[in-house]
């Protein structure tokens, strides 16, 4: 039996390699919408980029989770990260040939989405196999800890670095980071498969996957809430770049100053990554859920009333402490109610709510902007986030508690 504060080699190898992979996405994702922003000042186009990358979590998400549940974990996610390893680098090859487009950048969104998609599900599927049950609020702190300070921390500012650099360069550091998660999953020992008591079809699989899920309201109330959040903050996100970059802009930042601006954010993560547990065990889950709903309201709506940077960046930082909050919370009860030869259905049946909403919000947010104005937008988006309060009186201590008994 592990020490419950020793999350043990394989975890903290597991936790390297998810640091290089979400360095890599972090830099991707900043480079790809200020590549896209030298060739369209349409907001439609710009938050068209966000619906391709996402796009995956609404048509793909019940297979990957299918997968997930029937092959090796760790074999998926090494296969997930060497196709975002190439895509890039095929990118780069359009550039070179003087074919880049803004079509072609949909196509490579739509492409590392759909690898996005298997990774991400077997990543939170491997975990329970790595560490006990009474280690997840643990290791998920220090996944977040990494992920978000990668992802969002180092990654934009490194992102806006590189573009300025030149566009080659905000590419190509991304496919080789993707490579070294590679190599870092490869001395992950053991194996991660499922052992399956019979043969079943996959539509079979994603029925049981789906009902599971169906049968928990916790789980089903978590993910329809989780699922809003994200409509709100994807519309805001898809089209910020154009509220936040270039002279003509609101807040007329530069490459470099936006992926600061973001790391306000990853800051927050970062620490909440590490407060996380404390948090929750002081205040309860409901309480710390219903907190991070307040933050995540004003961390959407804000832009809707302020262009200063320097209001903005405490508010994001407060944001990010908080979305970790939530993340912590939700996907380590997920992972105690749901059986382990279940978790990669469950998993992607719950981000199927939770993320297929991201690329309907990110449209709605490219059109809104266009029709009302980027501001009016983020407010509108606020106000959803804040209306996720009215389901707040399901999800007590006690209703919690009793789901995760029954797993």
């Amino acid at each position: 039996m592990r020490d419950r504060l020793s999350l043990g080699a394989s975890f903290w190898k597991l936790w390297t390699s998810s640091g290089l992979s979400n360095l890599a996405d972090g830099v991707f994702k900043i480079a790809l919408p200020l590549m896209a922003v030298q060739l369209t000042q349409s907001p439609t186009l710009i938050a068209g980029l966000t619906v391709a990358a996402t796009l995956p979590w609404l048509f793909f998400a019940l297979t990957a989770g299918a997968l997930a549940d029937r092959l090796d974990r760790r074999n998926l996610m090494l296969w997930a990260n060497f196709s975002r390893a190439v895509l890039p680098a095929l990118l780069i090859a359009v550039i070179l040939l003087d074919l880049g487009s803004i079509w072609a950048l949909y196509v490579v969104a739509l492409m590392v989405g759909v690898a996005e998609t298997l990774y991400d599900t077997s990543a939170q599927s491997i975990l329970p196999q790595v560490v006990n049950k009474d280690q997840l609020s643990r290791a998920n702190g220090r996944l977040y800890a990494v992920e978000l300070t990668a992802n969002q921390f180092i990654g934009p500012p490194l992102g806006g670095l590189l573009v300025g650099i030149g566009v080659i360069a905000g590419f190509a550091v991304p496919a080789a980071l993707w490579l070294a998660a590679v190599g870092g999953l490869l001395l992950l020992p053991g194996s991660f498969g499922i052992e399956r008591e019979q043969k079943t079809t996959l539509r079979f699989d994603i029925k049981e996957g789906l009902k599971f899920l169906w049968n928990q309201k916790i789980l089903r109330i978590l993910a329809l809430m989780t699922g809003i959040f994200n409509f709100a903050s994807s519309a805001a996100s898809a089209v910020f770049v154009l509220f936040a970059v270039g002279p003509a802009s609101e807040m007329g930042l530069s490459e470099i100053g936006f992926g600061l601006l973001l790391t306000a954010s990853a800051v927050g993560a970062f620490l909440g990554s590490f407060i996380a547990e404390p948090v929750e065990a002081k205040l309860g889950r409901s309480k710390s859920l219903a907190l991070t709903i307040l933050g995540c309201a004003l961390f959407v709506g804000a832009p809707a009333l302020t262009s200063n940077p320097y209001v903005l960046g405490p508010i994001f930082f407060v944001g990010g402490v908080l979305i970790v909050l939530w993340n912590v919370i939700t996907v380590s009860l997920r992972q105690r109610i749901t059986p382990n030869r279940l978790l990669g259905r469950v998993n992607s049946a719950y981000r199927l709510l939770a993320w297929g909403s991201m690329p309907l919000g990110a449209a709605a947010g490219g059109l809104l902007g266009q029709w009302l104005g980027l501001q009016a937008m983020f407010g509108i988006m606020g106000v959803l986030t804040l209306a996720l309060l009215v389901m707040m009186p399901i999800l007590t201590d006690k209703a919690i508690t009793a789901a995760e008994a029954s797993g």
